[in-house]
């Protein structure tokens, strides 16, 4: 049973509203690569777009590195999930004020996003935005699977 998804799924199934975890190769030593969450951008046929602290661990390893992944899932049934990876193509430093405000008002309402952005507006000065070109897909949609014991 073939359980990946078409292209249009796959980026479809990204540019939806979903928290990703953050892929990179830790160069640090004897460890694992670093995984954390994060809120990222995408819209079908473009780039992946991710936006954090220029003194973070994570954005040094990103600069390191010179790529990272990115792993987004549907946590109810049939699950979901799409990993993509691929090369940073572009560092913004500063950061567009829109940009910013476009990654806030994908995960946060009118309001809510316009109060944090407020609120965070020095602390956001400290971010970069890393741009990845999606290069290598992974993905599974359990649904077909699922129907089978349904």
């Amino acid at each position: 049973m073939n359980l990946a998804m078409s292209n249009d799924e796959r980026e479809s199934f990204l540019a939806e509203t979903r928290v990703g975890v953050l892929g990179v190769v830790d160069s640090r030593g004897e460890r694992a690569p670093l995984l954390v969450p994060v809120w990222y951008g995408y819209q079908p046929g473009g780039d992946v777009v991710v936006e954090t602290a220029r003194a973070s661990v994570k954005a040094k390893l990103v600069l390191a590195a010179g790529r990272f992944s990115i792993c987004v899932q549907d946590e109810s049934p049939p699950y979901r999930y799409v990993s993509v990876e691929g090369p940073v193509v572009d560092v913004q430093d500063p950061i567009d004020p829109a940009a910013r405000a476009a990654l806030a008002h994908r995960y946060l309402d009118s309001t809510t996003a316009a109060d944090y952005l407020a609120a965070n507006k020095y602390q956001l000065t400290e971010d970069v935005l890393f741009r990845m070109r999606p290069q290598r897909w992974r993905t599974a949609d359990f649904a077909a699977f699922a129907k089978e014991f349904s």
